[in-house]
């Protein structure tokens, strides 16, 4: 199943679309499965999880890490990660900063947009996404390449929509001014249950666990 749903969702997607397999509570022969099914970019919430899985896959697959960014984590996630979708404060960056200097790696950033201004969720809120980005543009082994946002989770797909065009009128206003240093490639959006919405509201990264994996059991 999980290789069908891969091969579909990727037959599915329009170029220019990268698809990252959320894998949060999926065992390593599922993830196993879904590379070998054409998956070429892994995303991890959990450090625990991500090295047991990068124990089996190794650098088989791209690997994005998409939870939360804990400080007592950052030293081993600046080590097995190839990008960190989820800086949304200056102190999280300079120590992800200083762990990659000391393995002489440039490391590529997103930065986390609180679009639904949800007090819960991580994340910067728009106004102060400049802020950052000046910030954290200060740190010689982090590369910022775009945003990524969550949005608020709802029944309805659409009802994700607002907050779609919401992030990528930042992203694109963003990259109007072309700061030095800062490349707004990417715009990660998008979720199973809200994917197509994303896409069509200019999302180039998605990241999807259950429409590959189903239901963790």
């Amino acid at each position: 199943m999980i290789s069908e749903n891969a091969r579909a969702l990727l037959a599915e997607i329009p170029p220019g679309v990268e698809l990252v397999a959320a894998v949060k509570g999926r065992r390593p022969a599922e993830v196993v499965e879904a590379i070998r099914a054409g998956i070429k970019v892994i995303g991890e919430n959990y450090l625990q999880e991500a090295e047991k899985h990068h124990a089996v896959i190794g650098k088989d697959a791209k690997w994005h890490f998409i939870g939360s960014l804990q400080q007592n984590k950052i030293k081993a996630v600046a080590a097995l990660f190839d990008m960190v979708e989820t800086i949304d404060s200056d102190e999280s960056a300079k120590m992800l900063d200083r762990h990659c200097a000391r393995l002489r790696k440039e490391m590529p950033v997103l930065i986390e947009i609180n679009s639904g201004r949800e007090p819960q969720k991580s994340g910067v809120m728009p106004e102060q996404a400049e802020s950052l980005i000046t910030q954290v543009n200060r740190l010689p082994n982090i590369k910022i390449m775009g945003l990524m946002t969550m949005g608020p989770r709802f029944g309805s797909p659409e009802d994700s929509r607002k907050y779609f065009i919401a992030t990528r009128k930042l992203f694109e206003q963003l990259k109007s001014w072309r700061i030095p240093n800062v490349k707004m490639n990417y715009l990660s959006m998008g979720m199973t249950n809200s994917y197509r919405i994303a896409i069509e509201e200019g999302a180039n990264i998605i990241r999807i666990g259950t429409k590959i994996f189903g239901d963790v059991s």
